[in-house]
């Protein structure tokens, strides 16, 4: 048997996320139904992040064991064949048996990309988030200052969290402008089902005036849900990748939507 990594890029607009559903309507049942119809024989796929309903990837990897031998470029044109276009096998690599997908990762990135208009997207509606009232930058920055380092998330933790810990550490959270649009990119080992959209919801509060920066330093100690705000939807939420560690050599950027690198 060999290893195979895959990055894989993805609209998520037309699933129910990435994990496998009942209904078939997963980007995992979508790939995994792919790969299978390539290799003529039933293969699954671990991934390293699940993404909720609505998120789009970016560069998210998965890895699978075959005894079928194929080039790498074979896999990626031989699995897109049967893809539809929102969905896309961006390359592949043989890795060490040793390789996990989830497992392996140092960590996770994500980024949310918000509009910031007096009237709603149209082209850009599902990729990016909106926001119509000013938001301030310099505010939403500290406010995110106090998110840095290791912390009980519990007030950004949604219910039906599996975790076992709400304890995550976020090494960035980067916040930058571009036009109308605003950039949030968020670094972390792991994350919390839900974490990052409640952050965004406590974010664009702060930063549309509404709360000071420092009311993230209370919304944080509170470890209650009900101290932050609403979640923010998933319109714009982009899951970028993993990172590993150097002698893994896992492709850690892909061309797609390359206007938002």
């Amino acid at each position: 048997m060999t290893r195979l990594a895959l990055g894989v890029s993805y609209r998520g607009t037309a699933y129910h996320g990435w994990q496998s559903q009942a209904d078939g309507r997963a980007v995992q049942d979508a790939l995994e139904r792919a790969l299978s119809a390539f290799a003529a024989t039933p293969l699954t796929t671990v991934c390293a992040g699940r993404t909720d309903s609505g998120v789009h990837g970016l560069n998210q990897v998965v890895h699978i064991d075959t005894a079928l031998q194929r080039p790498p470029a074979s896999w990626v044109r031989g699995t897109n064949r049967y893809l539809d276009r929102d969905i896309a096998v961006q390359w592949c690599q043989p890795v060490a048996a040793g390789f996990h997908a989830r497992n392996s990762a140092r960590g996770r990135r994500y980024r949310f990309v918000v509009l910031e208009s007096p009237v709603r997207p149209a082209i850009e509606r599902g990729v990016c988030g909106w926001v119509f009232r000013p938001l301030d930058g310099a505010a939403m920055q500290a406010a995110a200052a106090h998110l840095i380092g290791s912390h009980d998330f519990s007030s950004f933790r949604a219910a039906g969290c599996q975790s076992p810990t709400p304890v995550k550490t976020v090494n960035a959270l980067s916040i930058e402008r571009r036009g109308a649009y605003w950039r949030f990119d968020f670094d972390a080992k792991a994350f919390l089902h839900h974490m990052v959209r409640n952050i965004m919801g406590s974010l664009l509060v702060v930063g549309s005036g509404r709360q000071p920066p420092d009311w993230m330093a209370q919304v944080l100690a509170a470890r209650s849900r009900d101290a932050a705000a609403p979640t923010f939807p998933p319109d714009g939420l982009y899951f970028v990748g993993p990172y590993y560690d150097a002698d893994h050599a896992i492709p850690q950027h892909t061309p797609a939507m390359d206007w938002l690198l």
